[in-house]
């Protein structure tokens, strides 16, 4: 059956690039064993290649999304065909073939070649693609040689503010000069002195109003549930991560601030974990569907793990209900539901305290180092 979000918005192009949920707290709140069963949203495909690397016995990717099937596939063949610098490069993570210096934070030179190196990168996986998956591809020219990290609408949006908005506000002396901050209480005072000015208030609102990033980052029909001011959340959480966090070993701000990540590399694109992923990729299987059809294929106490990214966002409390219920049939005893909140809370209702426990201390302590910013929840609950 159609699932509600849907009925609402269109799934033809690619919407996330990048998985833009944190793989390491998701890894932990997981707690994926050697004879795991996991369902994921596929997404970009990165956290759902991250949880290979715990060695489960079957991870199933779901996403309505044919873009987003083919993000996940396209990164499976390269996993599969290149060595890990040239993942890094045809995802966009760097430009060039070579480590760049640890304390490198913006690259000194852009090798004129790199497009044609990024082609020629592509051709190599394009053998490893479904036909619907290469001819998606084969369309997108553009999208492979600028890397394919970058090709989606929510990595456009903020590119967009990286571009134009970001370098109204702070030159790139003060970034790197944040960036080198050692301590928080170093970077508190370098906040409040140096950094929050009335520029980065008035044009951070404006950037990331709820307009704004429903059409040029996601989709209005993704921001319909939302009950909390977005512009006042990310304001907030972002001053949280340039403070608190250490931005210096963030990879989802360094791709923000800079359109790269270097040497500062989300979990599935380390290179300890590199060779973890590809020898298990063959217990990986993914299908173009909506999570509520998949539910009906599984078997009854069959899944140890399902992480949901923030889908709960997307449908009415009621829809949400009925799909917690069919979760919890296909789910484990002790199996886990991990899911994030940014503008819309969702929980396990008190109807269901029989058979779902939340796990909020948990929970909450992992949301304190959550590297994606964007979240005012982390949601940790097990079947029981």
């Amino acid at each position: 059956m159609p699932t509600e979000i849907a009925l609402a918005a269109k799934f033809s192009e690619i919407r996330y690039a990048q998985c833009w949920e944190d793989a390491d707290i998701l890894l932990e709140a997981l707690d994926i064993k050697p004879d795991s069963v996991c369902l994921s949203i596929a997404s970009g495909g990165d956290n759902t290649l991250a949880m290979l690397s715990r060695s489960p016995k079957r991870v199933i990717a779901v996403d309505l999304s044919p873009a987003q099937i083919a993000c996940l596939e396209l990164r499976v063949a390269a996993y599969r065909e290149l060595t890990h610098p040239e993942l890094l490069v045809l995802i966009g993570s760097r430009n060039e073939l070579e480590e760049p210096e640890e304390k490198t934070f913006f690259s000194a030179t852009r090798n004129p070649e790199i497009s044609k190196l990024r082609t020629h990168l592509y051709q190599r996986c394009r053998s490893h693609l479904s036909p619907t998956v290469r001819e998606f591809w084969d369309d997108r020219p553009n999208a492979i040689a600028s890397g394919i990290g970058a090709a989606g609408k929510f990595e456009r949006y903020l590119a967009l503010f990286s571009r134009y908005i970001l370098p109204l506000i702070h030159n790139r002396d003060d970034i790197v000069a944040f960036l080198e901050l050692d301590t928080p209480e170093q970077r508190h005072i370098f906040y409040q002195k140096r950094w929050n000015n009335w520029r980065w208030q008035l044009l951070f609102r404006a950037f990331f109003s709820q307009f704004l990033l429903g059409r040029l980052g996601t989709d209005p029909s993704f921001l319909r549930y939302a009950n909390t001011n977005l512009a006042e959340h990310l304001l907030e959480r972002t001053r949280y991560a340039l403070t608190t966090l250490n931005p210096a070993k963030n990879p989802y701000l360094h791709w923000i601030l800079m359109g790269h990540h270097l040497h500062i590399l989300p979990y599935a694109l380390r290179d300890e974990n590199f060779e973890a992923i590809r020898s298990k990729l063959d217990r990986l299987e993914w299908h173009c569907i909506a999570i509520e059809d998949i539910l009906d294929t599984l078997d009854e106490d069959y899944v140890d793990g399902f992480n949901l990214s923030n889908i709960f966002e997307f449908m009415s409390l009621e829809s949400y209900y009925r799909l917690l219920k069919k979760i919890i049939l296909v789910g484990r005893r002790q199996g886990r539901l991990v899911y994030w909140n940014r503008l819309v809370e969702r929980r396990r209702p008190e109807s269901m305290a029989d058979c779902l426990q939340p796990l909020s201390s948990f929970a909450h302590q992992l949301y304190q180092e959550d590297k994606v910013f964007f979240y005012r929840e982390f949601i940790v609950e097990k079947i029981i």
